[in-house]
């Protein structure tokens, strides 16, 4: 899958939030702050994880099930549902 201009746009951004929260604790700045800060990085990080999901399915996926390919459809789907049950831990 080619990479997306707009997920490393975002990425870029997400490092300088990150650059940022540690420039706040050296600054010894308020801890609501920067937890706030946090969960601003965390709330970005699911956005990008959210779009390389869907162009996952898009077109990994949906590329193994048009192939014809049972037993590579069958190994995309299996890694799918792996990676939701990592997520429900």
């Amino acid at each position: 899958m080619k990479p997306d201009p707009k997920l490393l746009l975002r990425l870029s951004r997400i490092e300088g939030q990150v650059r940022g929260v540690a420039r706040m604790l050296e600054e010894e700045r308020y801890c609501i702050d920067i937890l706030d800060q946090i969960q601003a990085i965390k709330a970005a990080l699911r956005k990008v994880e959210d779009e390389l999901l869907k162009g996952h399915s898009a077109h990994c996926v949906a590329h193994a099930i048009d192939s014809g390919d049972a037993k590579d459809a069958r190994k995309k789907f299996a890694e799918l549902v792996d990676l939701f049950s990592r997520y429900a831990r």
